[in-house]
């Protein structure tokens, strides 16, 4: 039987340090938009990228969900 890589352990020196990492400038810059400011305090809002149109819609239980 083969070991699974993506199980394999890390040496001690790796394993025991904490890595971080930067989060890419794009999504720390991102703007922030109220989904029920977008929805116009409705349940459902449309959304227009490159000519398709999209619909944004708040479930009951608080959730978002975008389809096309």
């Amino acid at each position: 039987m083969r070991p699974d890589p993506l199980r394999l352990p890390l040496p001690l020196s790796l394993s025991a340090r904490p890595v971080t990492l930067p989060h890419p400038p794009a999504l720390r810059e991102a703007p922030l938009h109220e989904a029920r400011a977008l929805t116009g305090g409705g349940l459902q809002a449309r959304i227009a990228l490159d000519g398709q149109v999209y619909t944004l819609r708040i479930t009951r239980a608080g959730k978002l969900i975008l389809t096309k």
